[in-house]
């Protein structure tokens, strides 16, 4: 059965969804089996997990897994580590960078900033995403400190992308779906939370996209086990179709296809200081995109998800997954934490900070037709000094006279920018 499918963001939403739900619920019936029946298949797995959260938690284990770079770079990584990544689908690499390394960038930011006058200059929130996280600036707009180009082209960070890309089934039915090797260098921006700040920080959501994950034929594909009625089947680590088709345009899109999202720590911060917290089951993205079909959600409603905002994980629709909800451990500067790019997360909120809370976003993104695409953005981006297009048009770099230059790009960021290598 075809399903209908929308390349771009259809004119009439409603009407849309009205369309796709019926649609999908047919589709999988024409299996054999009701959408309540497949749903019950992935409820059932994901309440195992949940338990199993439940329980390490009240053992006072780490729910995150935590492995050591020195490992990872040795190729010598435990089984049991890479068995709890997969089923977690998060981590936290100790050690990704030297503790003195972290520090010194940190410091170089704030240097980079206060040179070029940014506090004075600074407008404010350029979104309302982040614009409510309430510390004014704590999400900085700057893309092109030498600090951030030094970490995203580093080999240690090279060795951590390839790490987790290799964690995804990446070469199926004849296509190579993403180069597990080569990073697309995807440019995001910097937190820096001051002592004593108080911050309300970030609702529980998920970033994959929104409803271009039901309305265009490519994710419809990637889904494909979930609307044919064999969700045992349904693999949350294949990349299969997922890094090629289109993302509905949007104030909190990413143009490019993640493996994991990421930050790397430029400060110490403990466990109970506004970090981020994630529902450390990959497969639950199977029961967001099932949830919406059952009949006790209307029928021109997709559990709250619509266009031009985050995807949202709530208590009304979602209060099974959000049980699970885990925070990272306590880090030290030069550690980097991951998680898999279709999880829930949330940042918590916080009280009178207890230390710095400062991080560089940078991602795994692997090369591929959709991070292709989207680093043309990101050359042009970076010759200017601009926002790349993915953000608010802040370009408050654009005469920066010290941000990266061209010149300082090594081998691994010329390639990253799809720039000739020589």
């Amino acid at each position: 059965m075809t399903l209908p499918h929308w390349e771009t963001t259809p004119e009439d939403l409603p009407a849309a969804i009205r369309e796709i739900k019926g649609a999908l619920r047919a589709r999988i019936e024409a299996s054999g089996r009701t959408v309540e029946e497949v749903f019950a298949v992935i409820e059932g797995r994901v309440r195992s997990r949940v338990e199993e959260i439940a329980a390490a938690r009240e053992n006072g284990e780490t729910i995150w897994p935590v492995i050591d770079y020195a490992d990872i770079a040795a190729g010598s990584v435990k089984p049991d580590d890479l068995a709890a990544l997969k089923r977690r689908g998060c981590l936290v690499v100790r050690g990704h960078f030297a503790r003195e390394q972290a520090r010194r960038w940190d410091s170089e930011i704030v240097d980079y900033v206060e040179s070029n006058r940014f506090f004075e200059n600074y407008r404010g929130p350029g979104d309302d995403f982040f614009g409510s996280v309430g510390s004014k600036p704590e999400i900085y707009p700057v893309f092109w400190s030498p600090p951030q180009m030094q970490a995203r082209q580093s080999a240690e960070m090279a060795t951590v992308q390839s790490f987790l890309n290799q964690q995804w089934t990446h070469a199926s039915d004849g296509v190579n779906w993403f180069d597990p090797e080569r990073d697309s260098l995807y440019p995001d921006r910097i937190r820096r939370r001051p002592e004593g700040a108080d911050s309300d920080g970030l609702g529980s959501h998920l970033d994959p996209g929104t409803l271009d994950l039901w309305m265009t034929e490519a994710n419809q594909r990637a889904f494909r086990h979930l609307f044919d009625g064999t969700p045992e089947q349904y693999d949350p680590w294949d990349a299969a179709h997922r890094t090629a088709g289109p993302q509905y345009p949007g104030s909190t899109m990413c143009s490019v296809f993640r493996t994991f999202q990421g930050w790397t720590a430029l400060s110490d911060m403990d466990h109970d200081q506004g970090v981020l917290h994630t529902v450390p089951i990959p497969e639950a993205m199977a029961y967001l995109m099932l949830r919406p079909l059952l009949s006790d959600v209307p029928k021109e409603d997709m559990c709250g998800v619509t266009v031009n905002q985050v995807f949202p994980a709530s208590e009304k629709w979602h209060s099974l997954l959000l049980e699970a909800l885990s925070g990272i451990p306590d880090v030290k500067a030069g550690d980097s934490v991951w998680w898999h790019s279709d999880m829930i997360h949330s940042v918590a909120p916080v009280r009178d900070q207890k230390g710095w809370g400062n991080v560089m976003y940078i991602p795994a993104a692997p090369w591929c037709p959709r991070n292709e695409a989207y680093a043309a953005e990101v050359r042009r981006a970076f010759l200017t000094g601009e926002s790349p297009s993915d953000f608010p048009a802040e370009h408050y770099e654009k005469d920066w006279p010290n941000r990266f230059s061209p010149e300082q790009l090594n081998l691994t960021g010329r390639r990253g920018m799809g720039l000739p290598e020589s």
